[in-house]
């Protein structure tokens, strides 16, 4: 026979039971436990990820009664990327290449494996674990980053219709969008390098078609400082996906670069030069030559009327 509540809690003081309700609540499903390794995960571009999410509790695992389902959180909505429940039974996969190991899980590991990490996939990702009747799940929030392919063109330090002469720095394929480019100029009188703060244009950050972007960053050189002066130049390019700056430097001697040649002129200048003097000290040697041989064909000839 049943017994009422109200006669069963008669014997205990009316504040009683509801604390005795919530301890036999957290007894229930304290033995159930997800850990997940940490807060906020980072991985790269195209790399192949584990977000991890271990079962705490005695092993090895029924997975025929139990289930594992990852979440998908985004800016707008959440999704279900993977579902399993009651191993041999078919997975729900909305993710492709999504998975957890049958065989890790028996073990308490219930990790989400993800192959070719894309842009997409930057979000929040629960872990949700039934071991019938009792659950527990756990987030970490998936961060992509892309680091950036950098280039510096110093072939294009061409002149301009305006006189000057520029350089370009440029990044691509990166992510997030945040980026910074500075330049640096170092010469013999000032070797620890100077920031430039003129005569610097950058682009605005393109998005390409897979979500990352490139920005162009132009440099308009000096040209009262590369005067019988070595000036090198450098562009310093800071990214949250690269451990340390990236730097590419490009020289100047004078008004020549470090490949030799100075603004593509000076080779053509003294090959010409050359050709000029060669021909100057051959029309010399003719000269003197013809004059020689005019006064000893010349010089016989007046010794013979005078004698």
């Amino acid at each position: 026979m049943a017994v009422p509540v109200s006669a069963a809690a008669a014997g205990f003081p009316r504040g009683f039971l509801w604390p005795l309700l919530v301890l036999w609540c957290w007894v229930s499903t304290a033995d159930l436990i997800v850990e997940m390794e940490r807060k906020t995960q980072t991985v790269f571009l195209n790399d192949n990820v584990t977000i991890s999410c271990k079962v705490l509790g005695s092993t090895p695992l029924n997975i025929t009664i139990m289930g594992v389902t990852w979440y998908q959180k985004n800016q707008t909505h959440e999704e279900k990327v993977f579902k399993m429940y009651g191993d041999p039974n078919p997975k729900e996969v909305s993710r492709s290449g999504a998975s957890v190991s049958s065989k890790a899980l028996e073990k308490g590991d219930a990790s989400l494996h993800l192959p070719g990490v894309q842009l997409t996939d930057t979000g929040e990702y629960r872990c949700k674990v039934v071991v019938t009747p009792k659950k527990a799940q756990g987030t970490v929030y998936l961060k992509v980053l892309a680091s950036p392919k950098c280039t510096l063109f110093p072939e294009q330090a061409t002149v301009k219709d305006d006189g000057d002469q520029y350089s370009l720095c440029k990044a691509s394929g990166f992510y997030p969008k945040d980026i910074n480019i500075t330049w640096y100029i170092y010469t013999q009188e000032n070797p620890q390098g100077q920031e430039i703060s003129e005569g610097i244009t950058n682009g605005p950050a393109i998005k390409n078609e897979d979500s990352t972007f490139n920005i162009t960053s132009r440099l308009r050189l000096n040209h009262s400082l590369e005067h019988n002066v070595m000036t090198t130049y450098q562009c310093v390019i800071s990214h949250i996906s690269l451990p340390t700056s990236t730097m590419l430097n490009f020289t100047l001697s004078g008004r020549g670069s470090e490949m030799g040649n100075a603004s593509g002129l000076t080779a053509p200048l003294i090959t010409l030069g050359v050709i000029v003097l060669v021909a100057v000290i051959g029309l010399i040697v003719c000269l003197t030559r013809k004059v020689l041989h005019r006064r000893f064909k010349i010089l016989p000839q007046e010794e013979t009327e005078e004698l």
